[in-house]
């Protein structure tokens, strides 16, 4: 049996080298980096083959991270995840301390407060927020499982979560944008 605690250990060495982790997310399996370490998410985008323009997101492990990566969080935002019913990744706009090629040219960054009880350990064990974006190349479809993930995925990162984990349905997370007069755009249901 594997052991979770010692697995998550490998996993910070792994990020806090700058490496890229494969690991399943709330969501989807994604490919995750330090979402501090600039070198690092130039290797994501390269890895997926995806332009810079097309931004990333983050996870963080709860709302007094999420705080520490944003200059300023709209309030509507707390109800939105407060009652969102599935995975919600916010767009925030001023985000802070995180890799500038991270963020969107329009100063934004999709952020997700986790629920799931591996990730948010993963985090709270790095003690930074993870870059998540679907495990395959940008041209090609996100994969439903890890059975479906490439070769080329597969051999790119450094590092492969090995965890039992449960036969979920794969399903992207909703997308809102908030802006700085909270107005809210649903970009993905």
């Amino acid at each position: 049996m594997i052991d979770e605690k010692a697995e998550i250990e490998q996993i910070v060495s792994v990020l806090k080298k700058g490496g890229l982790i494969l690991y399943p997310t709330d969501t989807v399996w994604g490919i995750g980096c330090d979402a501090t370490n600039a070198v690092a998410v130039d290797k994501v985008y390269a890895l997926k083959q995806r332009a810079e323009s097309k931004t990333l997101i983050c996870l963080v492990k709860d709302f007094k991270m999420l705080q520490q990566y944003v200059e300023e969080i709209p309030e509507v935002a707390y109800d939105i995840l407060k009652f969102a019913k599935k995975a919600t990744t916010i767009v925030y706009d001023r985000p802070l301390r995180v890799a500038e090629n991270l963020i969107a040219s329009d100063n934004s960054l999709g952020i997700r407060v986790v629920r799931d009880p591996f990730c948010g350990k993963l985090i709270r064990k790095f003690k930074k927020p993870i870059v998540s974006t679907s495990a395959n190349i940008s041209t090609k479809r996100t994969p439903n499982n890890f059975q479906e993930i490439s070769k080329e995925i597969l051999e790119g990162v450094d590092y492969i979560v090995n965890l039992p984990l449960p036969n979920k349905k794969a399903k992207p997370s909703a997308i809102i944008k908030i802006g700085e007069d909270s107005a809210v755009k649903i970009i993905r249901k």
